[in-house]
């Protein structure tokens, strides 16, 4: 008869002194509190970061709105059935003083002079406009746009200012018998601004080419 296995001796079991149980609390508040002041410092940066975000999209607002209201365009107004143009400026703030009003040399039209109501009449460019569409050969044409050189000068937050600026004008022809085309305005269109140098061969340089069909 074998002889019985031997019984496996059990570990001694060792309870934890109560400065272990209070050091091992301790590691795990310090770890909780670590965990937390993490949380919250990446909560913090993240919060930071949104508003510095804010802050600079409200600073390019700003500065678009600031660049729009120094900017000056002109809008025209059709009036008495295309008779004459009323310009006024976009922005209501900005109060238009004087304008000197230049054609293309090829219409051999005198220089538009305005102070405190500006406007174009097509009156003052119907002979001309027949003469020097002629001389293309495009008097049978029954609309078109005429470059104009604009020099406005007008006051922004009590502050006087000059825009130099060229516009193209669009005109329809009427036939009429014994005398020239009704011009009829329609309207404008900014081309550029801030033309430097001579603005009269400026407007020179895009007649006929201001033409789309041409």
């Amino acid at each position: 008869m074998s002889d019985p296995a031997p019984r496996r001796k059990r570990l001694p079991v060792r309870w934890l002194t109560l400065a272990e149980v209070v050091g091992l609390v301790a590691v795990v508040i310090a770890g909780l509190g670590y965990w937390d002041s993490h949380r919250e410092r990446s909560f913090e940066e993240r919060e930071r970061a949104a508003v510095q975000r804010e802050q600079k999209a409200e600073a390019r607002r700003e500065a678009q709105q600031g660049a729009l209201k120094q900017t000056f365009l002109m809008t025209g107004t059709p009036e008495s059935s295309g008779e004459r143009l009323r310009l006024t400026a976009v922005h209501p703030e900005q109060v238009i003083q004087t304008q000197a009003i230049t054609f293309p040399g090829a219409l051999r039209v005198d220089p538009v002079q305005s102070t405190g109501n500006p406007r174009v009449e097509a009156r003052r460019l119907e002979g001309g406009l027949a003469k020097a569409l002629r001389a293309l050969g495009d008097d049978k044409k029954t609309e078109g746009r005429v470059p104009m050189g604009v020099v406005t000068v007008f006051i922004e937050d009590g502050q006087t200012k000059t825009d130099r600026a060229i516009y193209l004008l669009g005109y329809s022809l009427d036939s009429r018998v014994l005398r020239p085309d009704r011009m009829e305005l329609q309207g404008m269109s900014l081309v550029r601004r801030g033309v430097n140098g001579d603005l009269q061969a400026a407007v020179d340089a895009l007649w006929p080419k201001a033409d789309p069909r041409r």
